[in-house]
């Protein structure tokens, strides 16, 4: 009784899709045996122009698995076979004219780089019959290509566009700092910029008695040379402070306070300022780049610079970038870096987007949302101190 049910038909036997016949599982693997000392033997052609098998090769399973519905005939066995053999190793290359393989089959396809070839000649021979699956390949790959741009370019502009966070706050009175220049100061004696309202207002020591010139953070007397704030300068760039080192190259790129012009020098404490993480340092690189100041002309390279220093808070170069945009002709980008800059704190973008909006090239829309994120950021910086000390000297404290 045993022996008939391991007779019985594999379409009674099939589980998963794989015959658990035990003849027919014999036989297959005879015929697979068959079939690698032949492909072995190059008595078959995997990549010419046709299949052909060596007389007396076996190539049948058992009649039982050829019942099974769905089951793959014998050619297709092999091609799978043959596949599989081609897994084991990776190394091993089939030359797609003549079908020799070997790790020597090197001569690729100078066009899709896919099909290999043992020689020029087989190369050549092959071209036409290469032709079509060679433009689909090159076809794919160019498709894959441009889809990985966009996509790439998809996520610059998103980390691009993004409104970059607000001025940190004045260490003293605690209120965001301005973006012009003119409304804050870097003290060379601590390393803390603090806003022009505190740079102006009187100090006072521990007493309550008043002292002139000192530092309104740490109370240091201030430099009382030219020589004596670039030597503080120094002593802070030795402890890697960024404002330190670009102002240092600021003095070389311009010459003067005892420092000859020296565009390469401007341009390495740029670059070392810059990897320390100041957002003006891009910018002047970028300058550097754009006018030509001690190295070629490279809008390109300006370009990125001026991205990377936007991207880091700088608006200054964000209003650069949409100058850039809107000379390309490329408005809507334009007017996205000029609102960003304007809600930092730069007025010449508001000017911008008001002249744009003139020319009917931006809707009211973009002009009335331009001016309510300027006044935003005037109510986050102004201060009665500040105000004081613009009208006190405008020129020197002037802070919007």
């Amino acid at each position: 009784m045993k022996a008939q049910k391991m007779s019985t038909s594999c379409d009674q036997k099939m589980k998963d899709g794989i015959c658990e016949n035990i003849s027919c599982i014999t036989n297959t693997t005879s015929s697979i045996d068959a079939v690698s000392n032949d492909i072995n033997n190059n008595n078959i052609i995997l990549n010419g122009a046709a299949d052909s098998i060596s007389p007396g090769t076996s190539t049948s399973t058992s009649d039982s698995c050829n019942k099974v519905e769905g089951a793959s005939k014998p050619n297709d066995n092999i091609l799978e076979i043959g596949h599989l053999l081609s897994i084991v190793d990776d190394n091993l290359s089939i030359c797609a004219n003549c079908g020799k393989e070997g790790d020597d089959i090197k001569n690729i396809c100078n066009k899709c780089k896919k099909a290999t070839y043992c020689n020029a000649a087989c190369k050549k021979k092959h071209r036409h019959k290469h032709k079509n699956d060679c433009e689909e390949h090159v076809r794919l790959a160019t498709e894959k290509h441009n889809e990985e741009l966009r996509l790439a370019a998809e996520k610059h502009d998103e980390e691009l566009f993004k409104q970059p966070p607000s001025k940190n706050d004045c260490p003293i009175c605690f209120i965001q700092l301005p973006s012009l220049d003119t409304g804050r100061r870097y003290q060379t004696c601590c390393g803390k910029i603090i806003c022009s309202g505190c740079s102006y207002a009187p100090v006072y020591d521990d007493q309550g008695n008043k002292v002139d010139d000192n530092c309104p953070f740490c109370r240091t007397p201030r430099p009382k040379s030219t020589e004596e704030a670039i030597a503080r300068d120094k002593a802070r760039m030795e402890k890697d402070d960024p404002i330190a080192i670009h102002n240092q190259g600021s003095l070389y790129r311009e010459g003067g306070s005892g420092h000859l012009q020296d565009y390469t020098k401007a341009l390495e404490l740029f670059h070392r300022a810059a990897q320390l993480g100041h957002a003006g340092a891009y910018n002047s690189i970028a300058y550097c780049y754009d006018d030509g100041i001690g190295v070629d002309v490279d809008k390109k390279k300006a370009n990125h610079y001026y991205e990377l220093a936007a991207m880091r808070g700088n608006e200054r170069a964000r209003h650069n970038i949409g100058n850039n945009e809107y000379l390309a002709g490329n408005i809507i980008r334009a007017l996205t870096h000029y609102k960003i800059a304007v809600r930092s704190g730069e007025a010449e973008s508001l000017k911008v987007i008001q002249l744009i909006y003139k020319d009917g090239h931006a809707t009211r829309d973009d002009y009335t949302t331009a001016i309510r994120s300027y006044q935003t950021y005037l109510e986050e910086i102004k201060s009665d101190q500040r105000d004081e000390a613009a009208t006190h000297d405008y020129e020197n404290y002037r802070y919007y």
